[in-house]
């Protein structure tokens, strides 16, 4: 988007225009703006910036009444450029959190619960998986002439351990070399990073003992991959129904509603913002921009909560596109706030 197309006073009467619009979800007209702004401008003033803006695509008209409302690109401009984080807090939120780290599940169905009454909107809230955990080191070592165990952790501590049969002893100078060659190639390395080339290397290296690398790989892929569906809670998904354009036919509002409730395509979208390096921050998703179908009316904002180092889960938002970006936003970055790194503070520390 190109900032210098638009000067100061296209820039108030932008805000103006969508501030009004979330407020009230009817177009807005010249009259009303000339009351909402300082500019002292006559309405026939602001009807030519009305007129400006949307030719470059920031608002539309969409009826035959001289009312316009924000488009995707509007939103966009609003959510990047006009507004400010505040630091509003949950307090309540926060201190739940912080007091029942030990019942993960509930505090985010309780979370979910608590987004929903606080924004009317439909939240979401992803339990915390490995996704996207990195190899921290793999320890090879003897049991027994037929039997050798392989430790592997990942950067979130998570340990698994495997016993691995082999067919002949592994002297010393062997399982260090294996060791060496298993943590110099792997170590800081995702699932999704290690590919075909990485594995055939590795067997090539290895020799005769390209079996023992075999068993550790599965072992590695067993430790980092998701072993079980994304659990996802949900919450307010009945305040859709608030919005008229959210449920004006039938069809509208029960694909949105089955969205919600079978959460396939919910996973879908958790997945994608954890496999995103800048998801740790807010991530907003207007009209087309959102990954899901059936949310193509709606916004979608999400972040990237971490309980602990590579433990990671994904908090969503879903309203019209005339929600209250502030609001949700505050909500967000408190929440989010409130969550990271719990796991990695001293019980009782907030």
């Amino acid at each position: 988007m190109d900032e210098m197309e638009l000067d100061e006073r296209k820039v108030k009467i932008l805000d103006a225009i969508i501030r009004n619009y979330l407020e009230t979800g009817e177009p807005v007209g010249s009259r009303t703006i000339s009351k909402y702004t300082d500019l002292n401008l006559s309405s026939a003033t602001i009807r030519n910036e009305m007129a400006d803006l949307e030719e470059l695509g920031y608002i539309l008209q969409p009826h035959t009444s001289a009312g316009r409302i924000p488009s995707d690109k509007g939103y966009r401009f609003y959510v990047d450029h006009l507004m400010e984080e505040k630091n509003r807090e949950v307090d309540d939120m926060k201190k739940f959190v912080i007091e029942h780290t030990e019942k993960v599940d509930q505090v985010l169905q309780q979370v979910a619960k608590m987004l929903a009454a606080n924004t009317n909107y439909a939240t979401m809230v992803s339990a915390p998986s490995y996704h996207r955990n990195k190899v921290k080191f793999i320890q090879l070592s003897n049991v027994n002439e037929e039997q050798i165990l392989a430790v592997i952790v990942t950067e979130g501590n998570l340990v698994k351990n495997k016993i691995i049969p082999v067919s002949e002893p592994i002297d010393n100078e062997t399982m260090l070399k294996l060791n060496i060659l298993l943590n110099s190639n792997l170590n800081g390395l995702a699932l999704q990073d290690i590919n075909l080339g990485t594995i055939a290397k590795l067997k090539e290296q290895a020799g005769i003992h390209s079996d023992i690398i075999s068993d550790v790989l599965d072992t590695v892929a067993e430790t980092m991959g998701q072993d079980e569906d994304i659990r996802i809670y949900t919450s307010g998904t009945t305040n859709l129904f608030k919005y008229p354009e959210l449920s004006d036919s039938t069809e509208k509002a029960s694909e949105l509603i089955s969205t919600f409730e079978e959460k396939q395509q919910l996973a879908s979208l958790v997945t994608e913002n954890l496999l995103e390096d800048k998801s740790t921050g807010i991530q907003v998703y207007i009209g087309n921009e959102s990954p899901i179908q059936t949310m193509k009316d709606c916004s979608v904002v999400t972040a990237t909560y971490e309980l602990g180092e590579g433990i990671r889960g994904t908090i969503g938002i879903v309203g019209p596109k005339r929600m209250d970006y502030e609001k949700v936003m505050d909500n967000l970055k408190v929440l989010k706030n409130s969550l990271d790194g719990i796991l990695d503070r001293p019980k009782g520390e907030t």
